[in-house]
């Protein structure tokens, strides 16, 4: 399965070009979705990596070392509370502050749920298939170009201008 990392971007670094990961949660969103899955119902953390899977889509599944540790900090502050089982397996369920927190972020939740759904079609939607493949060419042509040139400052810019403008054209169809 795949790492919450999800594609990638050219940055400047002392004016040589540098490809950078972009992550697939930004900071806070992965806590946001795991709050959001427990006030659905309580779950144990083996069903919140199932849920966050399905959401996400494209084989990505996050790791036990990413859910527990958000988990952990959920409880601490007090969002979620444990119970547990018959079987002592740990069961999270959402505490009223959980519920107050979701409130004041459900703009963040919508967000993060479109951005997924919007991502899965992508990928699942066989009328897509042709912007699937256009943006694998897209990544691969400038991973080709940074690894195989040493680019000046300029053509950088030349690149990012010639992405924007594309992006541009794209929403004005």
């Amino acid at each position: 399965m795949s790492n919450a990392l999800e594609s990638e971007a050219i940055v400047e670094l002392d004016g040589s070009p540098v490809l950078r990961k972009r992550r697939l949660f930004e900071t806070g969103q992965m806590k946001l979705l795991a709050l959001h899955l427990i006030s659905l119902a309580p779950k144990y953390g083996y069903d919140i990596i199932k849920d966050i899977g399905e959401i996400v889509g494209g084989g990505y599944c996050p790791s036990a070392g990413t859910i527990y540790p958000t988990l952990n900090y959920l409880e601490e502050q007090q969002f979620v509370r444990v119970e547990l089982g018959e079987d002592k397996r740990k069961q999270y369920c959402i505490t009223a502050l959980g519920l107050q927190h979701l409130e004041a972020e459900q703009g963040g939740i919508e967000k993060i749920l479109v951005r997924f759904d919007t991502r899965k079609q992508i990928q699942n939607n066989e009328q897509y298939l042709d912007i699937k493949r256009a943006m694998e060419n897209l990544k691969a042509s400038l991973r080709l170009k940074i690894q195989h040139s040493e680019l000046s400052p300029e053509q950088i810019r030349a690149i990012a201008a010639e992405v924007d403008r594309v992006a541009v054209n794209i929403a004005c169809l």
